[in-house]
């Protein structure tokens, strides 16, 4: 694959657009109301047309369909369209191709298709529909996106609404190449691509949680969360301040990705423990975070404090 998912994590950074004058009544270094995690002067106070917060509402597992853009390495999951056809959705396909026709007409659509827009499920949507549309085995050309000239339709628009998304975490890329007859170049590229995959295992049971381990020192947890941010962080913060935050001896809370408009807390774990070993602890702690999102009281003082201290370790991607 021309740029590896290792890469692709590595060269995330924060952007911004460019400021403008706030409405009057807000302030300008503050939170934007929209939720973007940016600040309003950079967002919906900047003059231009803001990015799609949450591109991926509405969507069944959208929670997974964040996961599937920026945190898993191998996985695809089985889409249906609003005509009944079935696509197969995969986290990245080779050479970051936003879709392929195979020649069986099997259709697949990459989730981190490049893209500079700032509404992913436009683009992906303009894969889908493009792909639809080629015929076998043919390269799949969707035509601008991500530019000005992308005026496709949205993912809303053209899958089933009603089909569940049901996750596969895949330890190789060798779907890629499954009813082909690869070339030396293809298999090179295959075992490239395989190399830098990490280890990662979706927690049974638990939507959008996924046990990664990037090397023999740590592993981690990384669950996207579908709650409003405010909402979860307040929540956070009550478990944090009364010390059930964690997952168990021997964890720790990292800190947490921010992602097209969900958050995902990270804890660091054990290595040596396998994935499964944490699917009970994570259940048990699901349980207190959806009492503390009950509660509905003003934070105290040491929950302020410590919803401060999450909010430090909170990361955009873009």
């Amino acid at each position: 694959m021309g740029a590896t998912y290792a890469a692709r994590m590595a060269s995330r950074k924060r952007t911004s657009a460019p400021a403008a004058e706030a409405t009057e009544g807000i302030n300008p270094k503050a939170p934007c109301p929209c939720g973007s995690g940016r600040r309003y002067k950079h967002c919906h106070g900047s003059g231009y047309a803001p990015p799609v917060t949450r591109p991926f509402e509405g969507l069944p597992g959208e929670a997974d369909w964040v996961a599937l853009r920026e945190l898993v390495p191998a996985a695809t999951a089985t889409l249906k369209t609003t005509d009944g056809r079935e696509i197969t959705l995969a986290s990245v396909l080779p050479g970051g191709a936003p879709a392929l026709v195979r020649a069986n007409g099997e259709i697949l659509v990459g989730a981190q298709l490049a893209t500079s827009s700032d509404d992913v499920s436009r683009d992906l949507g303009t894969a889908v529909a493009a792909a639809l549309e080629a015929p076998k085995g043919a390269p799949v050309e969707p035509g601008p996106i991500g530019g000005a000239g992308s005026a496709g339709p949205r993912l809303q628009e053209v899958l089933d609404l009603t089909a569940p998304l049901d996750v596969v975490v895949h330890d190789t890329f060798d779907f890629w190449l499954e009813g082909t007859e690869p070339g030396a170049a293809a298999r090179a590229g295959l075992t490239q691509a395989n190399e830098a995959i990490l280890p990662t295992v979706r927690l049974e049971g638990l939507e959008a949680a996924y046990w990664v381990r990037p090397g023999n020192e740590r592993a981690h947890l990384r669950w996207v969360r579908p709650e409003k941010e405010e909402q979860l962080l307040d929540a956070l913060a009550r478990l944090s301040a009364a010390e059930q935050i964690l997952l168990g001896e021997g964890t720790r809370y990292a800190g947490a990705f921010r992602a097209h408009g969900l958050v995902v807390p990270v804890w660091d774990l054990p290595a040596d423990a396998p994935a499964e070993d944490w699917v009970g602890p994570a259940t048990e702690f699901q349980a207190r975070l959806e009492k503390a999102l009950t509660v509905t009281t003003p934070l105290n003082a040491d929950e302020r404090r410590a919803r401060a201290g999450l909010l430090s370790r909170q990361i955009t991607l873009r």
